[in-house]
């Protein structure tokens, strides 16, 4: 596919969670070699990943908004956001949940298409704020966020993967942009 095909950003349809999760799992081994177990990062599923997506998809109460980002017929990156996960807990602020590119398309501005049209809709729902959590080590997207106007905030908690610990940053930024 020819990046300088148009690029469109568009909500998320339900045949589309199969190239997502596809993404999404090469997102994952791309951006967490290294720092997530390898064996881990090597038996991700895209299959498995695209039938809880589409089960997820389906009883979906809207709360959550999923995008994607799509240069003629093939879909190149996927965002996720909704309301910010306190524990159990919804607040006022969004949350970035993901935001993942196929690794052939990074830079190619893609990702900040998405970032952009995420906040906009998050801005344009009320959101004062948006949060996101990114691991401490993945240095390639926290100068992303850092880019689009996130910061860290202080936060951090521990996310536990196949026994390792891997720490998470939360990162913020106040809306309107």
């Amino acid at each position: 596919m020819d990046d300088d095909e148009p690029l469109r950003i568009r909500p998320m349809a339900l045949a589309d969670c199969d190239r997502v999760s596809e993404i999404r799992i090469l997102g994952w081994r791309f951006a967490y070699r290294g720092l997530m177990p390898q064996p881990f990062l090597d038996a991700l599923s895209a299959k498995a990943d695209a039938e809880r997506r589409r089960a997820r998809f389906a009883r979906g109460d809207g709360s959550v908004v999923n995008l994607v980002a799509a240069r003629g017929e093939e879909i190149v990156g996927w965002a996720a956001f909704g309301p910010y996960r306190d524990g159990e807990l919804r607040t006022e602020d969004a949350e970035l949940y993901a935001i993942y590119l196929d690794p052939e398309h990074l830079g190619t501005g893609a990702g900040r298409a998405l970032m952009l049209e995420a906040l906009r809709q998050c801005a344009a729902l009320g959101h004062d704020r948006v949060y996101l959590w990114v691991v401490r080590g993945n240095a390639r997207a926290r100068r992303f966020y850092e880019r689009a106007g996130f910061h860290a905030d202080g936060a951090e908690e521990p996310y536990e993967v196949d026994g390792m610990t891997v720490p998470e940053v939360r990162y913020v930024r106040e809306l309107p942009y």
